[in-house]
Order: structure tokens, then sequence, then C-alpha cells
């Protein structure tokens, strides 16, 4: 059957838990995680190169200009970019490819690529959202109210979506994304290559058969 991997695009509130669920979509069903490059700081235990490519503001406007990104977007004031090879190399081996980007972005990739598989995971209600921006304890009230806003905003995008997926129980959530996924697979528009393949071995066959 089809021997490319699926590109997915996994959006969401911030605060949501796109990082957690993404981390063990990749543990337990092995999926490839591009690595997004930003401009923001790191977070207390983020490791450049395997959380994010940390970026200068001046890095990371150069390698907009060298086309180095599959999508940029700009989001409470820093950038963040989708590195184009690796993508695009990792889809071509038959692995599917997992990126973890906002709105803007995902919009950009549709373009790009048709097939891509969009899912936006959600909190199960807005104030469960905030409780969650607030537990974190990384940020002060202004940036909490930044992303609210920014949240309030993304509302408008999430009907461009393939897939909505609740966050509200971790391994459920994980399992439910893998499942929309695999189903992805069996669709008839990707598989047209099969298809195709199948129709002319029958006919080979047919032409076999006397009578």
């Amino acid at each position: 059957m089809n021997k490319k991997g699926v590109l997915i695009v996994i959006s969401g509130f911030s605060g949501v838990g796109k990082g957690t669920v993404v981390k063990k979509l990749i543990e337990k069903y092995g999926y490839s995680l591009s690595v997004s490059a930003t401009t923001r700081q790191p977070r207390p235990g983020e490791v450049d190169g395997k959380d994010y490519y940390f970026k200068t503001v001046a890095e990371f406007e150069n390698l907009i200009d060298y086309n180095g990104f599959i999508e940029w977007a700009q989001y409470v004031e820093n950038y963040y970019g989708t590195p184009r090879k690796f993508v695009e190399d990792e889809i071509e081996k038959g692995n599917n490819v997992i990126l973890e980007i906002e709105v803007q972005g995902a919009m950009r990739v549709k373009e790009q690529y048709p097939n891509a598989v969009l899912i936006f995971l959600t909190a199960p209600d807005a104030q469960s959202l905030k409780s969650r921006l607030e537990g974190r304890g990384t940020e002060d009230a202004k940036v909490i109210k930044k992303r609210l806003k920014r949240a309030y905003e993304e509302t408008d995008d999430m009907s461009h979506y393939d897939y909505l997926v609740v966050n509200d129980d971790l391994d459920k959530c994980v399992d439910d994304v893998n499942a929309v996924i695999i189903a992805e697979g069996f669709k008839t528009s990707n598989n047209l290559e099969y298809i195709t393949k199948t129709k002319n071995e029958l006919e080979e066959i047919r032409k076999e058969i006397t009578l």
C-alpha cells in the first residue's frame, strides 16, 4: 500500500498539554517528531535540539530568508518554525511525522501538504484551561492573560482542523489521537497507488484466464 509516511499536525490551546501528548505518542507508538525552532527562552529542563532548537531572532530570520522552514509563525512575541529537510526525508522513508505547531503554521502546512492530518487538542472547558495555565507556574498573570486571549482567537480556526480531540484523560487522549492517525492510513485517498496496482494485477490475471 502507500509507502510514504503520514504528516500529522497537532495544535491546541496553550496549556492544553500538547507536549505531553506528543511525548507519549512517540514513546508508545514510535512516531517521528519534528523538533521546532523557536526564539523563546528555554523553560526549566528543556534541552536544545531535543525540545526545541533555541535560536536568536537574527538566526531565525536568516533561516526564513533561506527557505529553511516549512512554516513559521509569530506567537506571543516569539517566532516558531518547522525545519523543512527532516520532515520531507522522514515522510519519504515511510515514517509518520508529528509536527507540534501553532494554528498559523498549521494552515501553511496544509497549503503545502494537502494530505496532512490536522488535529486540534483542547481542554474539557475554558475554566480548566485557565487552571492549567496558572498551575504551570512558569508565567506571570500578564502572559497568562495573553495566552487566554490568543486561545479565544484560535477558536475561529478550530473548524479548519480535520479532528478535535479533548485532553481530559491523558492516556485516553493519546490513544484517541493514534486511532485517528491509523484511520487516516486506511482512507482510499491515501492508497491510490495500491488501488492502481491492484487494478493492473487483476487485468493481467483476467487475460490469463481462458474460457
